[in-house]
């Protein structure tokens, strides 16, 4: 069976590493190859590859 979660814009993700404004809680804007996140502190939208992506949500 697979049990990988499936992730789906507008999904509250929490990353192992927080931002550096204290929140560690990102908004899913974009999935594909690469998810575009958005913090939830302070806004700021980053890039990432699926890869790293899966590696760093907890």
């Amino acid at each position: 069976m697979d049990n990988r979660k499936t992730y789906q814009k507008g999904d509250m993700v929490t990353l192992k590493k927080g931002h550096p404004c204290g929140a560690n809680r990102w908004e899913i804007i974009r999935t594909g190859v690469d998810f575009k996140l958005k913090c939830d502190g302070c806004g700021h939208v980053i890039m990432m590859p699926r890869i790293k992506f899966l590696k760093q949500v907890k």
